[in-house]
């Protein structure tokens, strides 16, 4: 029994040091999609506070995806809003399979986890709170298999 407390100790401690090591993150979020299901007319959003408008930040999207999930990709409709109420509205494509069918995220099980990059070398012209809005640009009213959206910002050093 006391080996266990220990390891959980020592697993706690790792995943601890593990995530201040992540020094360059500036905002990451994960939106859990309700019984695996994308309709699409739902959003999902996304807000972040910036207050330094010289630093440089890469973009980038997390997608969980279920091994069940039909498509080797996944278009995204992604609004960006600045404070000041300017838009910046975009389509994107995250391929989430190689062409011989292999997944290409992370994860055991039926569960796999992609992180890409959406944008390099961004920096936010207005300080304050940006708005992130996410859409499915798939042909499906209701797609299936996508667990979690997620969006990360991150310092360029």
């Amino acid at each position: 029994m006391r080996k266990i407390k220990h390891l959980f100790f020592l697993f706690g401690l790792i995943l601890f040091i593990l995530s201040a090591c992540d020094k360059n993150k500036v905002f990451e979020e994960y939106k859990t999609l309700p019984e695996k299901i994308w309709n699409q007319d739902s959003l999902v959003h996304f807000s972040f506070p910036v207050a330094d408008t010289l630093q440089h930040h890469n973009l980038y999207l997390n997608i969980r995806n279920e091994v069940s999930y039909s498509y080797s990709n996944l278009w995204l409709f992604i609004e960006i809003i600045q404070p000041d109420g300017k838009a910046v509205k975009d389509t994107f494509e995250v391929t989430l399979a190689d062409p011989s069918g292999k997944w290409l995220g992370e994860g055991f099980s039926g569960l796999k986890t992609l992180q890409t990059v959406y944008r390099r070398n961004v920096y936010f012209p207005v300080s304050g709170e940006y708005k992130i809005n996410i859409k499915q640009g798939m042909r499906e009213e209701n797609l299936k298999g996508i667990s979690d959206i997620g969006f990360r910002v991150e310092k360029i050093q």
